[in-house]
């Protein structure tokens, strides 16, 4: 039996070869590197798995010491936050660029690659490509799929959430 993070690396994989088929097919495709956009405008606090967690405080763990208090500094200010839209407490809003992109939750993988047409979970440019009715230049895919196969990956929280019940809020060299 496989465990959850054999499931997670097998669907992280899935996604990779869907994100690399669509920018190989369109070269015009707007989520790449550098393009920061819906990081700057979360509708909600992400949230994740057990295993997804465990993956992104790998990353949070070997963050270096003055960078992860402005990680801790940005999730205590985003979990209170009633204003929308949000920004990520993982984006260096300066280099626009995530702190942790290789330990990123699924989600931020496939935002902008699998979206839910009856859920308008895209960003602003694709949904203006949408509204004129360029929908040929748009990829759908089945972000629902995606959705069944984290079912299985333990409990799903907020990223706050997460965050303030299981790091320590301490440096990391101060951490175990």
């Amino acid at each position: 039996m496989e465990n959850g993070e054999d499931t997670l690396a097998q669907l992280d994989h899935a996604i990779e070869m869907r994100v690399s088929a669509i920018r190989a097919g369109h070269p015009d495709w707007l989520c790449r590197m550098g393009c920061d956009g819906c990081c700057r405008r979360l509708a909600e606090i992400p949230t994740l798995t057990a295993v997804e967690w465990q993956r992104m405080k790998t990353g949070l763990d070997g963050l270096p010491a003055s960078v992860f208090a402005t990680v801790r500094q940005n999730i205590s200010a985003l979990a209170v936050e009633t204003d929308r839209p949000l920004v990520c407490p993982l984006l260096d809003q300066d280099a626009g660029a995530c702190m942790v992109y290789e330990h990123r939750p699924t989600a931020c993988r496939t935002y902008g690659f699998y979206v839910q047409r009856d859920k308008g979970l895209y960003c602003k440019a694709i949904e203006a490509r949408v509204a004129d009715g360029d929908w040929n230049t748009v990829v759908w895919g089945n972000q629902d799929s995606i959705d069944r196969r984290l079912a299985g990956l333990g409990d799903t929280k907020a990223l706050t959430e997460w965050f303030t019940t299981v790091v320590t809020l301490a440096a990391p060299n101060d951490r175990g």
